[in-house]
């Protein structure tokens, strides 16, 4: 029998102390203000692009340009140090920025000009394109839970990247592969692999595939969690935010 298959886990308590960049961006030092506008940048741009793809009608590269330049003046006049988590969730904040910026940007007919002054981050708007061609909007979702939706997607992805490269670094590079190659496809044109088929490929024992991929999937619910924790203002955010995602309940 599968042990521990579902991602969260057989116990569905875990401890986080990550601190959280929402509340970083307000730091007085410069680097650790600097990380936190980075962490934010990774994970809501992909969600910000296809945002402004959907409710603002925008084509491809002018929402390549509105993302560049949102994220652009919001590093550049600090707007998320403004966030209140008293009036609202940072998403919602979010989006009312975003919305602000790109409603101004029409409404003056300025489109932000590639090569232009605006600070450009290296961005793989290709690969965002991508999948925003590739995931169907499902009938009748708001712009608003699709922004929620893209988001999430970001989240587990960078979660994903963040897992292959601590077992690359670590030198166990096939507890990812057995992870990837069990829970992360989605081919369903193909039958699932088996613990047996994973061995023999592996040159395993049954006995290490269950605890291999056991291991892989507590690591990565950790670092789920501790992108989560950078990524929520509140406790009470992140903790709804876990039990949604990965039905967990935080301690």
């Amino acid at each position: 029998m599968d042990q521990d298959t579902d991602i969260g886990g057989p116990h569905h308590r875990f401890p986080v102390t990550n601190d959280s960049a929402i509340v970083a961006v307000r730091s007085n030092n410069h680097q650790v203000r600097q990380r936190a506008l980075e962490t934010i940048l990774a994970s809501y741009w992909k969600p910000a692009y296809k945002y402004i793809r959907i409710k603002w009608q925008a084509s491809n590269e002018d929402a390549k340009d509105l993302t560049q330049g949102f994220f652009a003046n919001a590093i550049e006049k600090n707007y998320f140090a403004s966030y209140d988590s008293a009036k609202a969730s940072f998403q919602t904040f979010f989006r009312t920025c975003l919305d602000r910026f790109v409603a101004n940007q029409k409404k003056a007919e300025q489109r932000l000009k590639r090569g232009g002054n605006v600070n450009h981050f290296s961005l793989d708007f290709s690969d965002a394109e991508e999948e925003f061609a590739l995931h169907d909007i499902a009938s009748g979702i708001t712009p608003e839970d699709y922004f929620h939706r893209e988001w999430v997607r970001s989240l587990f992805a960078l979660a994903i990247e963040t897992l292959s490269r601590r077992y690359d670094e670590n030198g166990r590079g096939v507890y990812f592969k057995l992870f990837e190659l069990y829970d992360l496809r989605d081919d369903d044109s193909e039958p699932k692999v088996s613990y047996a088929s994973l061995a023999k490929e592996f040159a395993l024992n049954t006995t290490e595939v269950t605890n291999y991929l056991a291991a892989a999937r507590r690591e990565f619910r950790k670092i789920v969690l501790e992108k989560l924790r950078e990524l929520t203002a509140t406790e009470e955010e992140f903790r709804t935010e876990a039990r949604s995602l990965l039905g967990v309940e935080m301690r």
